[in-house]
């Protein structure tokens, strides 16, 4: 239908109603201007039309990023053990997500994502909470709060960037992957792959005909090189999700299985049957009322447990605090400036000198997100590379990170659900989560020792040692001597010097 024209003003078609996305004008084949509609107020805020989207691109994008990092909500929680009730955690990590996710898309206004990072759950879990260092649940929340606290205030003041870029690049750039290895040790041991004991690390067995093997733990182990290869060859093909999938594909062959054994009667199995429960989804809200929210002013600063522990006092405490806290922040800056260069680049969403738009934006919403975080009961919460399928997939605006965090919210009631995955198949997750996190690795020069040692201690301590923070401090430390005993004492910055002297107090205090 033609249009018609009266003045500046045009009459408003039934289909121009329906969309007012654009302030431009064009020719019309007559030769009169023909006026476009302004957008509308959600248009202008997120500038979808500005930056050359459009709603659907942007709805599909924020779908795609939910369905490429959800596992977080899977996985996490289960990294507690029974630290605290699974519920409690899943509705403390959706939480999390929830409000990093919002911030991204209101104050950042980027298609960006965030939830807790699995390096800082792995940190929290596995080096803070424990029966060798006394802390509980709510202590290691103290421990988030001062990261968020931290960034805050290093974001605020502009040194986040700067402290980064002092570290060491051998140091820096190994850190990543030290962590993958970390990460993925973690899932080989709890799918019962590797066997770890008193001194001693060991492949399991698949050995059937030696009468020892036991049908279920077999069938978890196999299963989780089966999803990991499973999300390989999903990622390969570019499938969006692919984490997603190979989870849910990994637990429902555990469920077949799991029922063959039942049918001649394997104990195990019917024993795994007989242990389901499908709580009420409002039971996770109510185990996280108890369990986890508010636990860091509740619980949180009583260190009874930890003094309890033999050798434990105020001073190695107080340095604990400060190594800790470190780690947590050093482990965040590196996944989320990481994360947000590479989720940037994919889709022009750089500024001409190569830095990510709105970066201080994007890393306040990812310190503000950690300090609500830690109130709710999550590990610190950072930008997930995950995102990266939602802007390859054409997400430019922060409304896509709005609808990424509406199915977090949403995700919130599928808690009994999430229970259910055996842990074959978040297992599967985390050792994939270790192969994207090698990619760093080609960046460190090993051609020259002084560089080569400093990396590989960080990698390897954090791998055998299985801690994070002592990695970076053998890292550090190393780095410090390499390059004191060459010569090249003045390459090293205060920084480092301050952090190697910590880590150094740190061996020295503590057991």
């Amino acid at each position: 239908m033609e249009e018609k024209f009266t003045g500046d003003r045009a009459d408003k078609t039934e289909g121009a109603k329906e969309q007012e996305n654009t302030q431009s004008t064009s020719e019309c084949p007559n030769g009169a201007a023909k006026a476009v509609k302004k957008p509308n107020r959600l248009d202008a805020f997120f500038g979808i039309t500005a930056n050359g989207s459009s709603f659907k691109t942007e709805i599909i994008a924020g779908v795609t990023t939910f369905m490429s990092m959800v596992y977080a909500l899977l996985v996490v929680p289960k990294m507690y053990g029974d630290a605290v009730p699974f519920g409690a955690v899943y509705i403390a990590t959706a939480l999390g997500a929830v409000v990093g996710t919002m911030l991204m898309a209101f104050l950042a206004k980027m298609p960006l994502a965030q939830a807790s990072g699995m390096g800082a759950a792995v940190y929290v879990t596995g080096t803070l909470i424990g029966a060798s260092t006394g802390m509980t649940y709510a202590n290691a929340m103290i421990f988030v709060m001062l990261d968020g606290i931290i960034f805050i205030l290093l974001t605020a003041t502009g040194l986040r960037k700067k402290i980064l870029m002092a570290i060491p690049d051998e140091v820096r750039i190994s850190i990543p992957v030290g962590i993958g290895f970390f990460i993925a040790l973690l899932g080989f041991k709890n799918a019962g792959l590797v066997k770890l004991s008193e001194g001693a690390i060991g492949f399991t067995s698949f050995n059937v005909l030696s009468g020892n093997l036991n049908y279920l733990g077999a069938v978890s182990a196999a299963l989780a090189l089966f999803g990991v290869i499973a999300i390989g060859v999903l990622s390969a093909k570019k499938v969006n999700g692919a984490i997603l999938w190979g989870i849910i594909g990994t637990t429902i062959i555990y469920f077949a299985l799991a029922g063959l054994g039942c049918a001649w009667h394997d104990a195990d199995c019917v024993n795994f049957f007989a242990s389901f429960t499908m709580d009420d989804p409002f039971k996770s809200f109510v185990d996280w009322g108890k369990h986890s929210a508010g636990q860091v002013f509740a619980h949180g600063f009583d260190f009874s447990g930890y003094f309890g522990v033999e050798g434990h006092n105020g001073g190695t405490l107080a340095v604990l605090i400060l190594t800790s806290a470190l780690s947590l922040c050093m482990i965040d800056m590196f996944d989320t400036l990481g994360t947000l260069y590479g989720a940037c680049s994919k889709g022009n969403l750089l500024e001409e000198d190569g830095t990510p738009k709105r970066l201080n934006q994007c890393m306040l919403s990812d310190a503000i997100a950690t300090c609500v975080g830690s109130v709710c009961g999550a590990a610190t919460v950072t930008a997930y590379v995950e995102a990266s399928s939602g802007v390859a997939a054409g997400g430019r605006t922060g409304f896509a990170a709005f609808v990424t965090g509406i199915c977090f919210m949403l995700a919130m009631f599928l808690s009994p659900l999430a229970n259910l995955i055996p842990e074959c198949a978040t297992a599967a997750a985390l050792i994939w989560v270790g192969v994207l996190m090698m990619s760093s690795v080609k960046n460190i020069d090993w051609s020259h020792p002084a560089n080569a040692l400093p990396a590989f201690l960080t990698i390897a301590v954090m791998a055998f040692g299985f801690s994070i923070s002592y990695g970076i401090g053998v890292g550090l430390i190393s780095c410090v001597i390499m390059k004191i005993c060459t010569g090249k004492i003045k390459e090293i910055s205060a920084v480092t010097w301050v952090i190697s002297v910590m880590f150094f107090a740190l061996f020295l205090l503590t057991n």
